[in-house]
């Protein structure tokens, strides 16, 4: 079985246009949620990603060029394309009033503007869309199917989403709080995130991996998904609780959500590794999180930046997230909980740690 490694990445969120900016701005403080009204007395705050001009299309093309560009990927004969979305093209129908047409509809445009020459293929199963997108690319460059693959995760401006998470009641009013004392609710964010996967090594590997789907409870996560998602992720990678430096949890600051991962965590490795969030830096990015995540936590470890924590911790969590990162970090835990009752998670080995 072959690995798989990172080869490239690319990203552009609230923080910035690229990874390098958006690390300065985190090293700045971050950036603050932009207010989006999506009727007469209902507004609630998005990490957006900065204005431009154009139609909506125009301006998913360009950010999507820009973005697969960072990675250095070539657009290379056969190599798979895996476009990972929760809302896909919606904010295209809002604009335009036209129904674009099929799921896979949305994968085939992306592809179009960076002239992709390989096999599309669209992953959409809610917040886990770009782990899960990961996690199948992976396994075709394991199994031989493919020398490297690009996964894009794509969540671009939409209103609807903003007036379905609003009306459920999830949303936080003024800014989300992973774990806080405080947190009542999450808020939504909007990016585009490259992963260039190859054979060949590189500093990070896809050590492991997992999905489990337990549709009990539509809507949240179940503790015993949780802990079963992390363990079958450290089994794939041949590791134990302990070989585990660093946890990315889903954290998003829902109140019973965060409190139910954290109770599931402490099952899974008893003494707690260090653990760090960034969902209140960019917001959560849904379908593309996996990925957009994934570019960002990686950045911060290479470079040094560190998002730093500005609210109280749940005392009630017994758990505290880490003001810098560990001085011990070979293995990297990333989590992903969403609608539909998907739990997914990767497991990053640093080779240069």
């Amino acid at each position: 079985m072959k690995k798989v490694y990172l080869a490239g990445r690319g990203v552009a969120c609230a923080l910035g246009a690229d990874l390098a900016s958006s690390l300065a701005a985190l090293r700045s403080g971050g950036v603050a949620a932009t207010p989006v009204t999506v009727a007469e007395g209902f507004s609630w705050p998005v990490h957006a990603l900065p204005g431009e001009a154009g139609s909506w299309r125009e301006r998913l093309r360009r950010t999507v060029r820009r973005v697969v560009a960072q990675t250095g990927a070539p657009a290379a004969v056969g190599m798979p394309l895996f476009v990972a979305s929760s809302s896909l093209d919606v904010g295209y129908e809002e604009s335009d009033h036209l129904f674009a047409g099929d799921v896979q509809t949305f994968a085939d445009v992306v592809a179009a503007a960076i002239g992709w020459q390989g096999p599309v293929f669209t992953v959409s199963t809610a917040c886990t869309s770009a782990v899960n997108a990961v996690l199948a690319a992976a396994d075709l460059i394991r199994g031989g199917e493919a020398t490297q693959a690009l996964v894009l995760g794509i969540e671009f401006s939409n209103a609807f989403t903003v007036a379905g998470f609003g009306g459920m009641q999830l949303l936080s009013p003024d800014r989300a709080r992973p774990f806080g004392a405080q947190r009542d609710g999450l808020v939504l964010g909007e990016a585009v995130a490259a992963l260039w996967l190859d054979a060949v090594p590189a500093r990070w590997r896809i050590a492991g991996g997992a999905n489990v789907v337990d549709g009990s409870n539509p809507t949240g996560a179940e503790a015993g998904s949780v802990i079963a998602m992390c363990r079958a992720a450290l089994h794939q990678g041949g590791l134990r609780p302990e070989d585990i430096d660093l946890v990315k949890p889903q954290a998003a600051g829902s109140p019973a959500n965060d409190a139910i991962e954290a109770a599931a965590l402490k099952q899974v490795f008893g003494v707690l590794p260090p653990l760090v969030a960034l969902k209140q830096l960019i917001g959560h990015t849904l379908g593309a999180s996996g990925a957009a995540e994934l570019v960002l936590l990686t950045g911060c470890i290479e470079s040094g930046a560190w998002p730093g924590v500005t609210h109280e911790i749940d005392p009630a969590l017994e758990l505290a997230l880490a003001s810098q990162a560990p001085d011990r970090l070979r293995y990297v835990l990333l989590n992903a909980i969403g609608f539909g009752g998907g739990h997914a998670a990767l497991v990053l080995e640093d080779c240069g740690a």
